[in-house]
């Protein structure tokens, strides 16, 4: 049988408190949340655990104006959560329920999420994307293999040790970060950094398992800092940044065997005449530079230099 005191309360008044507007227009109405609006989210019947009755799994609270989601915390069955686009601020009641597989927090006003995650040992993917997070300390879990936190005040990327162990994918896009160093994450193979203030290629050593690298609309001037410990590296993208000339692009051979596809449009570099001539001369075996794959014209054009060169080097008898 459903376990219907917990999916189908009596009905009970919404608690509604107001927030002063500064400015004209109407107050801010917040939201506490209540069993019947929990009861109208809820949907995905499932087997309990021991199989012998039937529980909603999921539940979907997106944009109801709440500040207060106390009232979820019985719910400890949920395996999947939204509470996006809400006025959030304490995620302590999330605590109990470790069942959870999937959350969805973005858009709210989450400072410091507290031990929350730390407890939820099959949360596997996490969206905490445009809060206020400051500090990255409460942000791990034993289980994640994506976290999203693109559009928070993020400074400092300080993510490292087994609390991380089974992270792939890591959104930090829109934040702070003037380098990308911190990031020591041994099994990341996906990493977000656009529109950040980047200025530095820092500690990508450690990175020895990413795959997709993404810093477009950053402030780079120079490649300095890829490391050849990125040995798995297939797709680099810098553009917009500020790279103006092709002595910056040395330092992609590091990474020259593995990588399969590099962005570079807007950034001075590509305003050049025989752009993409001189990256791939330097990098023969991409097979897609920016938006377009490599031809088999520009391919054979690529080889011919590449042959002249080597026939310049050859010293005269």
């Amino acid at each position: 049988m459903p376990e219907h005191e917990e999916l189908f309360p009596a009905a009970e008044e919404e608690d509604e408190e107001e927030e002063p507007h500064h400015g004209d227009g109407e107050p801010v109405r917040f939201c506490r949340l209540t069993r019947e609006s929990i009861s109208q989210g809820l949907s995905l019947l499932c087997h309990t655990g021991n199989g012998l009755g039937h529980v909603f799994v999921k539940l979907d609270l997106i944009d109801k104006r709440l500040n207060d989601i106390t009232a979820i915390s019985s719910y400890v069955h949920l395996r999947f959560l939204d509470v996006s686009n809400n006025h959030l601020t304490d995620l302590s009641p999330l605590a109990s329920l470790t069942q959870l597989l999937w959350l969805k927090v973005d858009n709210n006003a989450v400072e410091r999420p507290g031990n929350v995650f730390a407890l939820l040992n099959y949360l596997q993917w996490l969206n905490l994307a445009a809060n206020q997070i400051t500090d990255l300390t409460d942000v791990a879990g034993p289980a994640l293999e994506t976290l999203n936190l693109t559009r928070n005040r993020i400074q400092r990327a300080s993510l490292r040790g087994p609390c991380f162990a089974n992270l792939v994918t890591l959104e930090l896009r829109e934040n702070h970060l003037d380098t990308t160093n911190g990031i020591d994450i041994p099994n990341l193979r996906h990493l977000y950094l656009a529109k950040n203030v980047i200025r530095r290629l820092e500690g990508l050593e450690k990175l020895e398992r990413v795959t997709t690298l993404h810093l477009r609309d950053n402030q780079l001037e120079t490649l300095d800092g890829l490391s050849p410990q990125m040995k798995c590296l297939k797709y680099l993208n810098v553009r917009g940044n500020s790279i103006k000339d092709e002595s910056a692009l040395q330092s992609l051979r590091v990474v020259s065997n593995s990588l399969q596809a590099l962005v570079v449009s807007d950034n001075p570099l590509a305003e050049t005449s025989d752009y993409r001539l001189n990256v791939l001369t330097l990098l023969p075996q991409l097979e897609r530079l920016d938006k377009d794959a490599v031809s088999p014209e520009e391919r054979s054009d690529v080889q011919e230099r590449i042959q002249e060169h080597e026939e310049e080097e050859i010293p005269n008898p």
